[in-house]
């Protein structure tokens, strides 16, 4: 019996000890597994978040782009359609020349305000022809440009003038409660320069000697009659006194310098075609000897007829 006893004792034993070796290693396992996957934690959640940022990134540029897409686009439809500018530029040439002819004739102020046209045609017309004439008359006076061309800058100065002239006339009238859109001032601008096309074009072809007394009377005559219209259009749409001259002053000033300057920074006529203009419509004066000579050379044929 004892020897039963001993013999189940040490077979338990091993038993329990081969089960201990077993739970031991089971721990050890789990140990590491657990090591090696807290190891791999952080790794992943970085990863995760990286990716949770680049689809955010992508999103976000995606987002951007479609709507800067959207926006151009509506923005291209907005300006680039003709029919927006139609009605800007849809005039009969009648009212056009009717409307040239009135840009000279100032009408009499009244409580009533006068009527000023939306409309560009006429006026850019007007501009193109200024810029015409400026360009014959800079090739006259054999004028040069150092950059560029002679049609471009003619171009840059009328459109500047026109544009910025514009613009600071609005601005004025803004400040000074003056009744006027944007595009009326344009208009009444453009053709208010038509005045300006006749006096450069009657002083370049008809040019009476060097002292310009052609060129000032028709400056004051013509370039005054454009700025009183231009003067009584806005006394018709404000009611201030002082606001009325700020306006109307700045309007004469930009309108009558501006014609002062196309004139003596480019109508620099050369003395040259002049003199030879007068040489062949005058005759050259003799000189005194030959005259003298020529009058005793028939004397003396004379006497030797004799």
């Amino acid at each position: 019996m004892a020897d039963v006893w001993h013999k189940q004792t040490k077979s338990t034993s091993a038993g329990s000890a081969v089960l201990d070796m077993d739970m031991e290693e089971l721990n050890d396992r789990q140990s590491d597994l657990s090591d090696y996957e807290d190891q791999r934690e952080p790794k992943e959640r970085k990863n995760l978040a990286d990716d949770l940022k680049e689809r955010m990134k992508e999103n976000v540029t995606q987002m951007v782009w479609q709507a800067g897409t959207q926006s151009a686009k509506r923005a291209w439809t907005l300006y680039g359609n003709i029919d927006i500018l139609r009605p800007y530029f849809d005039v009969e040439p009648m009212e056009v020349q009717k409307r040239l002819l009135y840009s000279l004739i100032p009408i009499k102020p009244s409580d009533q305000r006068q009527q000023v046209p939306k409309e560009l045609y006429g006026p850019s017309m007007v501009v193109l022809t200024l810029i015409a004439i400026l360009l014959y008359q800079m090739k006259t006076a054999q004028h040069k440009v150092e950059e560029g061309t002679l049609i471009g800058s003619a171009i840059g100065v009328c459109f500047m003038y026109w544009f910025g002239a514009s613009c600071i006339i609005w601005f004025l009238a803004y400040t000074c409660n003056v009744r006027i859109a944007m595009l009326q001032i344009l208009s009444m601008m453009g053709y208010a320069l038509f005045g300006h096309c006749i006096v450069l074009f009657l002083a370049t072809v008809i040019h009476v000697g060097h002292d310009h007394l052609f060129f000032y009377s028709m400056w004051a005559i013509i370039g005054g009659l454009s700025t009183l219209k231009m003067a009584t259009i806005i006394m018709s749409r404000s009611r201030g006194k002082t606001e009325r001259l700020i306006v109307i002053g700045t309007i004469a000033a930009l309108h009558l310098l501006f014609l002062l300057y196309l004139h003596f920074a480019y109508h620099t006529i050369v003395e040259e075609i002049s003199d030879a203009l007068n040489e062949r419509l005058v005759p050259v004066p003799v000189q005194q000897e030959q005259v003298t000579e020529k009058v005793a050379q028939e004397i003396h044929e004379s006497v030797q007829a004799d």
